[in-house]
């Protein structure tokens, strides 16, 4: 017994008994609930969506039995799903959830497919819009980002593309705009990139590598302490993924070790086996140096890639756009007077 069998006649049929017995009897008669989600329209008449489906299983054709409530379960993805295909309107009493706003790493990669080519971008209905929207929603599920079933789409995101356009002033001195809606982010990638064609195309182009790497985890990331830098929400997590790789970590701190037998913070200087004793022997963090947007999911990390930071100073490196190099913050430490400097970290 399955959904699946049903064909529009074995509804339509269940549908002219609903019709002649009344709801409140052909409710009983099957044995389901009033619905209170999904109904399915036909003019200005609704009926209730699971009890019809359920009923329009006895109407199919051989010795096939009414489905009960219990049998199958109701929803969009079943009962609405299974009438929508065969041809029948559903409503639903659910409000239509929103697309989630466009995050950053989204606004670089429909930038760059805007720079591509801004006189004449491919087409909505073209194979690159195809490509670009099915990166999109790879993208969505690492980022644990959820919308409903026209997230990203081809249209949607042709559309998006075409925002840019008010900002390009080759059409604004010509008369011509783009697309009027769009958000402050937009503005905001526009103004960091569209000068910089070269490191636009470095980024989206670590960000697809990203999006298709192997070994990507789809579980929504965890930032903690670390504020989403220029590059984007995807190549932060594969920052953080590296400071937090236990092999590289004891490996820098070895090297340390080898080198000058003690644990620093390379920002401040501070040694947690010195502060705390025996308690704080063997502790540091470390920051990977390399920028974001040369980062590749599978690349090898080199020793050479990590600093050693106490707590504070990555926290501090971090904190917001732009994150602050090692040499950025040990340069503010310095020009802070003596006296004002903390002597713990």
């Amino acid at each position: 017994m399955s959904l699946s069998d049903l064909t529009r006649s074995a509804v339509e049929l269940a549908i002219a008994e609903y019709d002649e017995i009344g709801p409140e009897r052909f409710l009983e008669k099957y044995g389901f609930a009033k619905a209170r989600k999904y109904f399915l329209v036909i003019g200005n008449r609704e009926y209730h969506s699971k009890a019809i489906a359920g009923a329009a299983h006895g109407y199919l054709p051989g010795r096939h039995l009414p489905l009960r409530s219990i049998d199958f379960s109701g929803g969009e993805n079943t009962v609405a799903h299974v009438l929508g295909n065969l041809g029948f309107a559903v409503r639903s009493t659910e409000p239509k959830p929103r697309n989630p706003t466009w995050t950053r790493d989204e606004l670089i990669l429909a930038l760059d497919f805007y720079m591509e080519n801004p006189a004449s971008p491919p087409g909505k209905t073209s194979s690159k819009i195809a490509k670009l929207s099915e990166d999109l929603n790879k993208l969505a599920v690492i980022l644990g980002v959820s919308g409903d079933g026209q997230f990203r789409n081809p249209n949607g995101v042709y559309m998006k593309v075409m925002n840019f356009r008010r900002f390009d002033p080759t059409f604004a001195t010509a008369g011509k705009s783009g697309l009027s809606h769009g958000g402050r982010e937009e503005e905001l990638v526009w103004r960091e990139f569209s000068q910089t064609p070269d490191l636009l195309r470095s980024v989206a182009t670590a960000i697809r590598a990203a999006i298709n790497g192997e070994t990507l985890h789809t579980s929504p990331p965890d930032f903690d302490y670390i504020e989403e830098a220029e590059e984007g929400r995807l190549l932060t997590v594969l920052h953080q993924r590296r400071e937090r790789n236990r092999k590289l970590v004891e490996a820098r701190k070895q090297k340390a070790l080898d080198e000058t037998r003690e644990l620093r913070c390379e920002a401040c200087d501070l040694s947690f086996a010195d502060r705390y004793g025996p308690h704080g022997d063997g502790f540091i963090e470390v920051h990977h140096l390399r920028p974001l947007h040369t980062l590749r999911e599978g690349d090898k990390t080199a020793v050479s890639d990590l600093a050693l930071v106490c707590a504070n100073c990555h926290r501090m490196i971090h904190r917001r756009k732009p994150w602050l190099s090692v040499t950025q913050l040990r340069m503010l430490l310095n020009q802070r007077p003596t006296a004002a400097r903390p002597e713990t970290c």
